[in-house]
Protein backbone atom coordinates (compact mmCIF):
# COMPACT_ATOMS: atom_id res chain seq x y z
CA UNK A 1 0.00 0.00 0.00
CA UNK A 2 1.26 3.41 -0.95
CA UNK A 3 1.59 6.09 1.78
CA UNK A 4 -0.56 9.13 1.27
CA UNK A 5 1.26 12.04 -0.31
CA UNK A 6 0.86 14.31 2.77
CA UNK A 7 2.99 11.89 4.92
CA UNK A 8 5.84 11.76 2.37
CA UNK A 9 6.67 15.47 2.70
CA UNK A 10 7.12 15.41 6.50
CA UNK A 11 9.24 12.23 6.16
CA UNK A 12 11.39 13.94 3.52
CA UNK A 13 11.76 17.02 5.74
CA UNK A 14 12.65 14.80 8.71
CA UNK A 15 15.31 13.02 6.63
CA UNK A 16 16.79 16.35 5.51
CA UNK A 17 16.81 17.64 9.09
CA UNK A 18 18.42 14.40 10.32
CA UNK A 19 21.08 14.56 7.59
CA UNK A 20 21.74 18.22 8.45
CA UNK A 21 22.05 17.41 12.15
CA UNK A 22 24.47 14.57 11.45
CA UNK A 23 26.56 16.76 9.17
CA UNK A 24 26.60 19.54 11.76
CA UNK A 25 27.73 17.15 14.52
CA UNK A 26 30.53 15.91 12.26
CA UNK A 27 31.57 19.49 11.55
CA UNK A 28 31.40 20.23 15.25
CA UNK A 29 33.68 17.27 15.99
CA UNK A 30 36.08 18.48 13.32
CA UNK A 31 36.05 22.03 14.72
CA UNK A 32 36.67 20.64 18.23
CA UNK A 33 39.58 18.61 16.86
CA UNK A 34 40.87 21.72 15.08
CA UNK A 35 40.46 23.83 18.23
CA UNK A 36 42.39 21.24 20.24
CA UNK A 37 45.13 21.23 17.61
CA UNK A 38 45.20 25.03 17.60
CA UNK A 39 45.45 25.01 21.40
CA UNK A 40 48.49 22.74 21.16
CA UNK A 41 50.05 24.95 18.52
CA UNK A 42 49.55 27.94 20.83
CA UNK A 43 52.00 26.23 23.21
CA UNK A 44 55.41 26.37 21.56
CA UNK A 45 57.19 23.38 23.08
CA UNK A 46 60.61 24.48 21.86
CA UNK A 47 60.39 27.74 23.77
CA UNK A 48 58.42 26.55 26.79
CA UNK A 49 60.25 23.25 27.38
CA UNK A 50 63.65 24.91 26.86
CA UNK A 51 62.75 27.57 29.46
CA UNK A 52 61.45 24.90 31.84
CA UNK A 53 64.66 22.88 31.45
CA UNK A 54 66.78 25.96 32.19
CA UNK A 55 64.64 26.77 35.25
CA UNK A 56 64.86 23.15 36.43
CA UNK A 57 68.66 23.00 36.09
CA UNK A 58 68.97 26.29 38.00
CA UNK A 59 66.77 24.99 40.83
CA UNK A 60 67.62 21.30 40.80
CA UNK A 61 68.03 21.30 44.61
CA UNK A 62 64.41 22.41 45.15
CA UNK A 63 61.74 19.83 45.96
CA UNK A 64 59.15 22.34 44.72
CA UNK A 65 60.90 22.46 41.34
CA UNK A 66 60.80 18.66 41.12
CA UNK A 67 57.07 18.77 42.00
CA UNK A 68 56.54 21.12 39.05
CA UNK A 69 58.86 19.42 36.55
CA UNK A 70 57.82 15.75 36.90
CA UNK A 71 54.28 14.51 36.14
CA UNK A 72 52.53 12.36 38.75
CA UNK A 73 52.74 9.34 36.39
CA UNK A 74 56.48 9.75 35.72
CA UNK A 75 58.75 6.80 34.91
CA UNK A 76 62.38 7.86 35.45
CA UNK A 77 65.21 5.53 34.44
CA UNK A 78 68.49 6.69 35.96
CA UNK A 79 71.98 6.14 34.55
CA UNK A 80 72.38 3.03 36.73
CA UNK A 81 69.19 1.51 35.33
CA UNK A 82 67.19 2.18 38.50
CA UNK A 83 63.54 3.10 37.98
CA UNK A 84 62.00 5.89 40.06
CA UNK A 85 58.63 7.58 40.34
CA UNK A 86 57.89 11.22 41.01
CA UNK A 87 57.06 10.29 44.61
CA UNK A 88 60.51 8.67 45.01
CA UNK A 89 62.29 11.73 43.65
CA UNK A 90 60.29 14.29 45.61
CA UNK A 91 60.68 12.29 48.85
CA UNK A 92 64.46 12.18 48.33
CA UNK A 93 64.58 15.92 47.61
CA UNK A 94 62.53 16.78 50.72
CA UNK A 95 64.82 14.61 52.87
CA UNK A 96 67.84 16.38 51.39
CA UNK A 97 66.29 19.80 52.03
CA UNK A 98 65.50 18.83 55.65
CA UNK A 99 69.07 17.57 56.17
CA UNK A 100 70.51 20.80 54.72
CA UNK A 101 68.19 22.93 56.87
CA UNK A 102 69.16 21.01 60.02
CA UNK A 103 72.87 21.38 59.22
CA UNK A 104 72.42 25.10 58.59
CA UNK A 105 70.51 25.47 61.87
CA UNK A 106 73.41 23.77 63.68
CA UNK A 107 75.83 26.18 62.02
CA UNK A 108 77.38 23.52 59.80
CA UNK A 109 78.36 24.02 56.20
CA UNK A 110 77.18 21.84 53.34
CA UNK A 111 78.92 18.55 52.50
CA UNK A 112 81.33 19.89 49.90
CA UNK A 113 81.22 22.00 46.77
CA UNK A 114 77.86 22.75 45.20
CA UNK A 115 77.21 21.14 41.85
CA UNK A 116 75.77 23.10 38.97
CA UNK A 117 74.29 21.77 35.74
CA UNK A 118 74.03 22.94 32.17
CA UNK A 119 72.39 21.59 29.03
CA UNK A 120 74.14 21.27 25.68
CA UNK A 121 73.11 19.90 22.27
CA UNK A 122 69.43 20.49 23.12
CA UNK A 123 66.85 19.18 20.65
CA UNK A 124 63.09 19.54 21.24
CA UNK A 125 60.45 18.15 18.90
CA UNK A 126 56.74 18.81 19.37
CA UNK A 127 53.93 16.42 18.46
CA UNK A 128 50.75 18.23 19.49
CA UNK A 129 50.49 17.99 23.29
CA UNK A 130 53.66 15.85 23.47
CA UNK A 131 57.25 17.10 23.27
CA UNK A 132 60.44 15.02 23.11
CA UNK A 133 63.62 16.47 24.60
CA UNK A 134 67.15 15.15 23.98
CA UNK A 135 70.25 16.84 25.37
CA UNK A 136 73.61 16.42 27.02
CA UNK A 137 73.53 17.27 30.72
CA UNK A 138 76.84 18.52 32.08
CA UNK A 139 77.47 18.31 35.82
CA UNK A 140 80.01 20.89 37.03
CA UNK A 141 81.72 20.46 40.41
CA UNK A 142 84.44 22.83 41.58
CA UNK A 143 87.77 21.02 41.71
CA UNK A 144 86.55 17.94 39.83
CA UNK A 145 86.19 17.01 36.17
CA UNK A 146 82.77 17.54 34.60
CA UNK A 147 80.44 14.59 34.21
CA UNK A 148 78.17 14.26 31.18
CA UNK A 149 74.91 12.41 30.67
CA UNK A 150 72.73 11.96 27.60
CA UNK A 151 69.14 12.55 28.62
CA UNK A 152 65.85 11.96 26.84
CA UNK A 153 62.57 13.18 28.20
CA UNK A 154 58.97 13.02 27.05
CA UNK A 155 56.79 15.94 28.14
CA UNK A 156 53.03 16.23 27.99
CA UNK A 157 50.98 19.41 28.10
CA UNK A 158 48.45 19.22 30.94
CA UNK A 159 46.42 22.15 32.25
CA UNK A 160 48.60 24.52 30.23
CA UNK A 161 51.88 23.23 31.76
CA UNK A 162 54.53 20.94 30.31
CA UNK A 163 55.55 18.05 32.59
CA UNK A 164 57.83 15.05 32.15
CA UNK A 165 56.14 11.65 31.90
CA UNK A 166 59.21 9.63 30.90
CA UNK A 167 62.94 10.22 31.42
CA UNK A 168 66.07 8.26 30.54
CA UNK A 169 69.59 9.22 31.64
CA UNK A 170 72.78 7.59 30.35
CA UNK A 171 76.23 8.47 31.70
CA UNK A 172 78.74 9.44 29.02
CA UNK A 173 82.20 8.07 29.69
CA UNK A 174 84.93 10.73 29.93
CA UNK A 175 87.09 11.00 26.82
CA UNK A 176 90.13 9.65 28.68
CA UNK A 177 88.14 6.48 29.63
CA UNK A 178 87.09 5.79 26.05
CA UNK A 179 90.70 5.78 24.77
CA UNK A 180 91.74 2.82 26.96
Amino acid sequence: MKAPRHTKIPQAVAMILLASALAASGASAQSTKFASSAKSAAHDAKTEVAALLTEFLSNVDSAAMHERFWADDLIYVGNSGSVKTKADIVKSMKESEAKDAAAKKDGKKSDGPKETFSAEDVTIRQYGDIAVLNFRLVQHTVGAPDNSYRNSGVFTLRDGKWQVISWQATKVQPVSDTKK
